[in-house]
This record gives C-alpha cells, structure tokens and sequence, in this order.
C-alpha cells in the first residue's frame, strides 16, 4: 500500500470516527430501521473511501449527507426492485416459485441489470429498452427517437459493449 492511500485511509478513520454516529442517526431517521440505517453508513463510508481525497473535504456532513442521499437512493431502487419480483412470484403457483436460493441469485442479477441500465447515457438506454423489451426494429427506433440509424446502431453497441461488462 503506497503512503498517499495510507494517508487518505486514515483521514477516513478519522472522519469515520467524527461522523458515523452522526449519520447513522441521520440515516436513522429517513429509514425508521436502525439495522438499514448502520448498513447504509457503512457503504456510504466505503464509496467515500473509493472515490476521493477525504482531506479536501470543507463540510464533512455536507458530503457525506449528499453521498449518503445516493446510497439511500440506490437502496430504494434495490428495494422496490426486490418487491417488485417478490410479487410477481406470488402470483406464480407453487411448484414453479423458485427455490430461495434461486430467488437471490435472480434479485442479484436483477440489480445488476439495473445499476448497469442506470449507468448508460439516457438516449442509449431508450434505444436499448424498446429494442430488447418492446422488440422494435432499429429502423423503426431512430425514426421514434429522432436519431439516425448508424446512431441507433452505435447505441445498441455501447449498450451491448455494457451488458458483456457485466458477465465479466
């Protein structure tokens, strides 16, 4: 480990030890869940501690409130995500609901798929979800969004370019 990620491991140790409480109660109180909410300030601390230079920071709370808003956000989606398939498999008969096993390997893939949904620029996200979900020829997509074809076709190989990134 070199000394400058030596340093900012120990400006996150000390922000951590001046701040978690703080925002575990923070996120204690949007949550009503002290388990979530200690969860949750954890994962803020380790996106802060994968993204920055913690010794530039003016207003710790301040950043650590906008980080912890984006966890929290990401939680949601996770959230209503997983209720969504929940129900769904409700409305399935018995013996084809899937072992809970497999219902955790479909929520995870589900995330996955999502997260690198939500990662793509907006065009190339449309053009994806009406050519996969809504089966729409490329033709037919450029003329609904306005681009052109090689546009359209440039979209769906970045968005494919994404999906492999996501089976690596």
């Amino acid at each position: 480990m070199n000394p400058s990620s030596c340093a900012t491991h120990g400006e996150v140790a000390t922000l951590y030890v001046e701040h978690h409480g703080w925002l575990q109660g923070w996120l204690r109180r949007r949550l009503g869940n002290s388990c979530d909410a200690a969860d949750l300030a954890q994962d803020t601390f380790v996106r802060i501690l994968r993204a920055r230079d913690v010794g530039a920071i003016q207003t710790p709370r301040a950043y650590l409130t906008t980080v912890a808003k984006g966890v929290l956000v990401n939680w949601y989606r996770r959230q209503a995500l997983e209720q969504a398939y929940l129900e769904a498999l409700a409305l399935l008969p018995e013996p084809e609901a899937p072992s809970p096993e497999q219902r955790a390997l479909v929520l995870e893939t589900l995330n996955e798929i999502d997260a690198m949904l939500d990662a793509l620029p907006p065009l190339v996200r449309r053009t994806f979800l009406l050519s996969q979900l809504d089966g729409m020829k490329y033709e037919d997509i450029a003329q609904q969004l306005g681009v052109s074809l090689s546009s359209v076709k440039r979209y769906m190989a970045q968005a494919f370019r994404q999906c492999l990134a996501l089976t690596a």
